[in-house]
């Protein structure tokens, strides 16, 4: 992490990115007013390159599996300001937990931890051995198989209850198909997705 200033934020941005010798840096700014006879202006620089807050979200994780007794090797990429860590572990179940839950509370925890050391919001995206892209696929799978079942038999099917993520890909895998409309219906945490036939 460096902390940099400019007379202007550009300056203060360029002067952190030439220190951590990266293009690629997230940082918070500060306006400092000079007083003075000569009043002015500076910019102020909080940052850290890409590199070195994937490297931070990584032990932090590193630290949370290890007290659960996990053994977890990491994957970690960044792509724009989206940072994707894939984990394997002798016991992806407990990662993952019910529907993905522990997974989810995983990620708002490095969200929270980034966030009150850097006063920044990132986009932390976790999973288990692509656990989320097999979710997706079984999703459109039962969205499908039900949106058939429920234009043949003329019979409103619901689903089992969801987070707005699960649903979302529901409602978007059935956007065009004939036949059915989806709609979301009860309360948080019980919302769920109703098939009905058109």
């Amino acid at each position: 992490m460096v902390v940099t200033e400019g007379k202007t934020l550009l300056e203060a941005i360029e002067n952190a990115k030439n220190e951590l010798k990266t293009e690629n840096i997230i940082y918070t700014k500060e306006e400092v007013k000079k007083g003075g006879i000569f009043k002015s202006t500076v910019y102020k620089v909080n940052a850290i390159s890409h590199q070195e807050l994937l490297k931070e979200i990584k032990e932090y994780l590193e630290e949370i599996t290890k007290s659960l007794g996990l053994e977890v090797q990491f994957e970690t990429s960044i792509r724009e300001d989206t940072f994707t860590i894939t984990m394997f572990s002798d016991n992806n179940a407990i990662l993952i937990g019910k529907n993905g839950q522990t997974l989810k509370a995983l990620e708002t925890l490095c969200r929270a931890k980034v966030s009150a050391d850097w006063k920044i919001n990132v986009k932390i995206i976790l999973d288990v051995e692509n656990y989320k892209e097999k979710r997706v696929e079984a999703l459109e799978r039962l969205a499908i198989k039900t949106a058939k079942e429920v234009r043949a038999t003329k019979i409103d099917v619901a689903l089992e209850n969801m987070n707005s993520y699960e649903r979302r890909i529901i409602h978007n895998k059935l956007t065009n198909f004939k036949g059915v409309t989806t709609k979301s219906e009860g309360e948080e945490p019980n919302r769920h997705i109703v098939i009905k036939a058109e």
